[in-house]
């Protein structure tokens, strides 16, 4: 990400925590752009490029209200995926494609000894991205904050004894096209993940919470057979080593607050309203 685009995004990040701060005095187009040192003008214009609504429409999206009305007014679990399908298009579905395959406890054991990784810098909506992958799936997608040198220690501290190489493949570029709404080789996307059983069970569980839906994590406790498991489903959502596609940033509390995220609240709140975004953009498309 260049230097402009990284001053874009602070601006951004900062816009989206004055929203989160402020939503229950649903404060005016005027307000906001002040508090980013922009004009009304160039505010909506910068945050329709990033977040692809306007400021005003964000703001509905990500109040705590419409949090509790989504996961209130569910009359069928979020796993249902026939409810989805007579929604929209199934795009709306396009988690549940997603395959994942635990490394064998060998590999888990001896931090990717024979394994060959290869990854890439990308772009995506929300910052650019840290995306590997072995010759089964992706192992590891995480947002780059700190330059690109601390990303890939990060990746190389998950896997320490494996051999990595600078190169996008074909693995790489399927995921990254679900951040272009390009579903057309969903079929081919993989995960290959060093978790233990009850992390997996907990991830496959996050990918079947369709794009645009939320769920709190005691009913993701639920959906795992571990409803009093809350606390570990937490841990398990926290440690999540594969960024937007294993999708941790639609969990939220109870009451309807977002509550932390791995690569930070702003940009939790920035998906969530991005998702619910495309979600508009596709019923209005439908009808």
């Amino acid at each position: 990400m260049d230097s402009q685009k990284e001053i874009d995004y602070i601006r951004i990040a900062k816009a989206i925590e004055f929203f989160r701060l402020n939503y229950k005095m649903q404060p005016s187009l005027e307000e906001a752009a002040a508090h980013v040192h922009l004009s009304p003008f160039h505010f909506q214009r910068m945050f329709k490029e990033w977040a692809g609504v306007s400021p005003k429409q964000f703001l509905q999206y990500i109040s705590a209200d419409r949090a509790k009305s989504i996961l209130k007014d569910k009359r069928a679990t979020l796993f249902d995926t026939s409810y989805e399908i007579g929604l929209s298009s199934t795009s709306r579905l396009h988690d549940l494609f997603i395959k994942v395959e635990g490394m064998t406890p060998g590999e888990y054991k001896n931090g990717g000894q024979n394994l060959q990784i290869n990854y890439s810098v990308a772009e995506s909506p929300f910052n650019s991205i840290l995306i590997a992958s072995t010759g089964i799936g992706i192992c590891h997608a995480a947002f780059i904050d700190k330059g690109v040198d601390d990303a890939l220690l990060k990746l190389q501290a998950r896997f320490p004894n494996a051999r990595y190489r600078e190169a996008p493949d074909s693995m790489q570029q399927d995921a990254l096209k679900l951040f272009d709404r390009d579903w057309s080789n969903l079929n081919d996307i993989k995960l290959h993940l060093k978790a233990t059983p009850f992390q997996i069970k907990v991830w496959e569980a996050l990918l079947k919470v369709p794009q645009g839906d939320l769920t709190t994590y005691s009913k993701l406790a639920g959906f795992t057979d571990s409803p009093l498991a809350c606390r570990a489903v937490g841990t398990a959502v926290g440690s999540n080593p594969v960024a937007y596609l294993i999708p941790c940033h639609r969990v939220i509390r109870s009451n309807g607050e977002s509550g932390q995220y791995h690569w930070g609240s702003e940009r939790k709140i920035l998906m969530i309203g991005w998702e619910a975004s495309v979600i508009d953009s596709d019923l209005h498309n439908d009808n």
